[in-house]
């Protein structure tokens, strides 16, 4: 009788030791009884399960980056592009990340690569370049709608790679360069225009001072002096104009 005792607390135990289950910090169980799964979420710690009739899924609550990985796609305006993205999701719902798909993770990134392809496709490669944040905000909303039945939830949506054909790199070169070169030909044409009227400004002011021009003359004479250590010859008609810069001075006083 003691043998037998014995023998049926061994095997209580090891019963025991067999429904025991060590859920993480990170984790919750779904729990099927019987083929059917149980709607109270183990949540983590040290939990008891039936042995023989119950089955534990342990399923990460954590968030998980998903590399899509580079592939070819044709945009709207008929250029190839290699573009490469990543998702970041996060199982909210262990019960129907178990019930409704078979494999989560590997659906999320068919899906993934299936919506970076479509959205792609859909735009011109130069809103491609630069309304990259428009684009990501269009994936992540077809994958949220995608993936809201498995009970995941789409947090971010980046686009993280974008590779052009050569010959397109070359011909966006010639194009920023050809941008460059008109910006500074209109600038350019601008200076003159501003300069060009200064000029006629200055004109009207010395046809009705004639006095002006000759002061500015002496002025530019004596510039010279100052820079340079040279001689100058001062013909009759400066000459005749000094003598008028004199009379008008002395009609001044």
């Amino acid at each position: 009788m003691a043998a037998v005792f014995i023998f049926l607390i061994i095997v209580a135990l090891v019963a025991i030791a067999g429904g025991v289950r060590i859920i993480n910090q990170y984790e919750r169980g779904v729990v099927f009884r019987l083929g059917r799964v149980r709607r109270d979420v183990k949540q983590p710690g040290l939990r008891l399960i039936i042995p023989m009739v119950d089955q534990m899924r342990k399923v990460s609550m954590q968030i998980v980056t998903l590399p899509v990985d580079s592939q070819k796609i044709i945009t709207k305006d008929n250029v190839s592009i290699d573009v490469s993205a990543v998702a970041y999701y996060q199982i909210t719902d262990p019960v129907k990340a178990v019930v409704e798909i078979q494999n989560v993770v590997s659906a999320i990134y068919q899906i993934a690569q299936t919506t970076v392809r479509n959205i792609v496709g859909q735009s011109s490669l130069d809103e491609v370049l630069s309304e990259t944040t428009a684009i990501n905000a269009k994936i992540k909303d077809v994958l949220e709608a995608s993936t809201e039945k498995w009970g995941v939830l789409v947090s971010t949506v980046e686009v993280k790679d974008i590779q052009l054909p050569d010959t397109m790199q070359r011909a966006m070169a010639k194009q920023a360069e050809a941008e460059r070169e008109k910006r500074a030909k209109v600038i350019a044409a601008e200076g003159e225009q501003l300069s060009a009227a200064k000029l006629g400004e200055a004109a009207d002011i010395i046809a009705a001072h004639p006095i002006a021009l000759q002061l500015r003359n002496l002025q530019v004479l004596s510039d010279i002096a100052v820079e340079k250590n040279s001689t100058i010859v001062f013909p009759a008609q400066f000459m005749d104009t000094v003598k008028s810069i004199k009379d008008f001075m002395a009609k001044e006083h």
